[in-house]
């Protein structure tokens, strides 16, 4: 497939600066005397990334045309042939048979001048009442739309695994950390539902950032609107937009939705990379708690024995990543005066990029985290460590009357004297505290002692569990909605 740089390097060995026109001609051309130079067509073009607007541009090209049509620009002979040219352009680009011109700066030109070739003078109106500033606009908020909740819908399926594997772990317990500490007993599915949870928020924010990008910037023109009978109204309710824009420079020149979009990607990055981060060390043998399915892990090409968690540490790594995509683009977008600047072209790479990123990291910890084994027994012992049950004596003397601070106190000397090798912790708790305080320090007892709504314990996660499935069905019914 040629491209918009495909003849950048044609003087090149003699030292020549090629300035001939590329083959067909620009959008611009009638102002310029002569074709832009190769060096500019291949530092500004942006095709070979925006061609993954393809399908949005021509569902915004049809809308386009059929609004021209509504107003009397064109007629219905000129309306059909620029339909059908854009319908013949569609399955050329489907198919993988749409050719590029080195003149095809982007997506948006290539699919006006193949329409124009198949249409002739009808498709030569095409672009009435039209600047690509507000196509472009457009384009990207009809791929934000559907691409985004996509991504929410990935994050639903790593939902539903951490769902199965909570359900499936029953009274599997395990330490709960603080500062990488063992702190108190949780259960294993109060401890994979706690990521669940935090996937629920990524789910809203994305979900309403494209509840706040749903605006048609169709009409709005280069900057200040057009003097012809467009419909903006029209043109929205078409393309399933929830209503046009107000103010046409902002509408060309806002990419609120974009950051805004990255920063829900960049988050849920974050959020991945702690699931990969402590399966990271989960896997460790120092840790031992789970095993990796071979399928979902890699080897050393140097040491045999080595079987490493690539998934988890990539999902780490990649958070750097997508905090960057965002950072790139607040910083591109803090120094532009209204209304559009072709700094703006700079909003696309980074946003796919974001966008496939999440997507691959999500299915790939769903399928490592659904296949992996647990060592239930690893987990538990490491658990069961009598000082992990410090803050249930303390609690167990304050129900007797005993200022928290001052049963904190005590504990610790009691702590302090069992690390010292004076004895086991439940056996001083007994002669210090009473009899019944020992009985809080033994293998699975802890566990037992999170009670409290929303606690780590088995009272408590029966009504987490049913709170989490209201939370995928409300989540299931609001993507068959926007369906």
């Amino acid at each position: 497939m040629s491209g918009p740089d495909s003849g950048a390097d044609s003087g090149a060995d003699s030292g020549a600066v090629d300035r001939s026109e590329p083959t067909g001609s620009t959008l611009w051309h009638g102002r310029f005397d002569g074709g832009p130079d190769a060096a500019l067509m291949a530092y500004t073009a942006s095709l070979p990334f925006d061609q993954r607007l393809w399908h949005d541009d021509i569902v915004g090209s049809r809308a386009h045309v059929r609004g021209l049509a509504r107003v009397g620009i064109l007629d219905e002979a000129e309306r059909d042939d620029v339909l059908a040219a854009l319908d013949q352009v569609h399955s050329e680009i489907a198919e993988a048979r749409f050719e590029y011109v080195p003149s095809d700066e982007d997506i948006h030109t290539a699919v006006e001048r193949r329409v124009t070739e198949i249409s002739g003078a009808a498709g030569a109106k095409l672009h009435t009442a039209r600047s690509r500033n507000d196509q472009v606009a457009t384009d990207l908020r009809l791929w934000c739309k559907r691409e985004l909740v996509e991504v929410a819908r990935r994050l639903y399926d790593l939902q539903q695994v951490l769902l199965t594997r909570a359900i499936e772990a029953e009274s599997t317990y395990l330490p709960g950390y603080t500062h990488l500490q063992r702190a108190q007993p949780v259960l294993l599915s109060h401890h994979l539902l706690a990521h669940g949870w935090a996937f629920g928020r990524d789910i809203d924010r994305l979900l309403a950032t494209v509840d706040r990008l749903d605006v048609s910037p169709l009409g709005a023109g280069a900057l200040a609107g057009t003097s012809l009978p467009v419909d903006p109204a029209g043109n929205a309710a078409e393309l399933g937009f929830g209503r046009p824009f107000d103010n046409s420079l902002d509408a060309v020149s806002d990419r609120d939705f974009v950051a805004e979009g990255l920063f829900d990607l960049a988050l849920i990055g974050v959020h991945l990379s702690r699931i990969g981060e402590e399966w990271v060390l989960w896997t460790t043998e120092e840790f031992g708690f789970a095993k990796l399915d071979d399928a979902f892990a890699t080897g050393s090409s140097m040491l045999p024995q080595k079987k490493n968690p690539d998934i988890a540490e990539l999902a780490r790594g990649k958070a750097g990543r997508l905090i960057g995509n965002l950072t790139a683009l607040l910083a591109t977008l803090k120094g532009l005066p209204l209304a559009y600047n072709r700094d703006l072209q700079e909003d696309k790479e980074g946003l796919f990029d974001s966008v496939d990123q999440v997507n691959l990291a999500a299915a790939a910890l769903a399928g490592m985290i659904a296949t992996a084994t647990f060592v239930p027994d690893a987990m538990q012992a490491a658990a069961d460590s009598d000082v992990m049950a410090a803050t249930d004596l303390a609690e167990y003397m304050v129900r007797g009357g005993t200022p928290f601070r001052d049963a904190h106190a005590i504990v610790g000397q009691l702590v302090r004297r069992h690390l010292a090798g004076e004895g086991g912790l439940g056996e001083l708790a007994g002669l210090e505290i009473g009899y019944d305080a020992a009985a809080l320090v033994g293998p699975g007892v802890g566990v037992l002692q999170r009670t409290s709504p929303g606690g780590a314990g088995p009272q408590a996660i029966a009504a987490q569990v049913a709170k989490y499935r209201e939370m995928l069905s409300a989540e299931r019914d609001e993507f068959s909605r926007r369906r």
